[in-house]
């Protein structure tokens, strides 16, 4: 039986079909690489069997896979799932759900106004915990709510400390600069006014698990009318307070 070279596939054998889901033939290809390398290892000829491609075509989008950091490659040679993976994930945890559960009440007595913690999910914000004033005009932003990273200051602190890949993808349609992801590092804390809402302000700071990674934001949100023009400087020490306490619990 012949081999075809292109993709080392035995000739007249059936070919897998990758599923054409986006209409975009390269992003299903790299979605259908990424999906079976994730569910176990697979070196190059293993990925062609798999998908029938051509084994320049395969290994083309597997090295851009690499690049991003969606997968890695092994001592072995075998490609598999790559940190980035992890670090686009929601790292929502039951202990940082209970901290939230706790502390954010007393927050919110605190700054009189609506408090959130949101996690990078992908190229959006969702918030995983909240709280509310009992009165009064508020924020409202309900948990598992999914939000933009192009604007507000939790997209702010989620996107300055995103990998690379990510911060190039979000800010050329982004409301704030790669010079002020900067400064959010190096401060800790990010605000927006008036920008994902013209009625509405907020301040946010990170939070940190116990290996110093960044795991989630930390906001307080509210009407510009209350919140002022500068809500990090009105809010930032309540904010960095309750950071604090819920990092002891992470």
């Amino acid at each position: 039986m012949g081999v075809d070279p292109g993709n080392a596939h035995p000739a007249g054998a059936e070919k897998p079909d990758i599923p054409a889901i986006s209409g975009i033939q390269v992003l299903d290809r790299a979605v259908y690489i990424l999906s079976i390398i994730a569910a176990r290892p697979h070196n190059l000829s293993e990925v062609c069997d798999e998908t029938g491609l051509p084994r320049a075509t395969a290994h083309r989008i597997s090295v851009a896979l690499e690049k991003h950091r969606l997968i890695e490659r092994q001592a072995d040679g075998q490609w598999t799932a790559g940190p980035a993976l992890a670090e686009l994930a929601p790292r929502t945890s039951p202990r940082l759900e209970e901290a939230a559960e706790h502390l954010l009440p007393k927050l919110v007595e605190q700054t009189k106004e609506s408090v959130q913690v949101y996690q990078l999910s992908g190229f959006e914000r969702l918030c995983v915990a909240n709280a509310e004033p009992a009165t009064g005009l508020r924020d409202t932003v309900p948990r598992n709510t999914r939000m933009t990273l192009n604007a507000g200051s939790a997209a702010r602190i989620l996107v300055a400390w995103a990998p690379v890949s990510l911060q190039q993808a979000v800010l050329p349609t982004a409301a704030y600069s790669a010079a002020e992801l900067e400064r959010v590092r190096q401060t800790q804390i990010s605000e927006s006014v008036a920008e994902r809402d013209a009625s509405l302000a907020s301040a946010s700071v990170p939070i940190f698990d116990s290996t110093g990674t960044m795991v989630a934001a930390l906001s307080v949100s509210g009407p510009v009318a209350r919140m002022g023009d500068s809500p990090a400087e009105k809010f930032g020490d309540a904010l960095r307070q309750t950071a604090k306490e819920i990092e002891i619990h992470l």
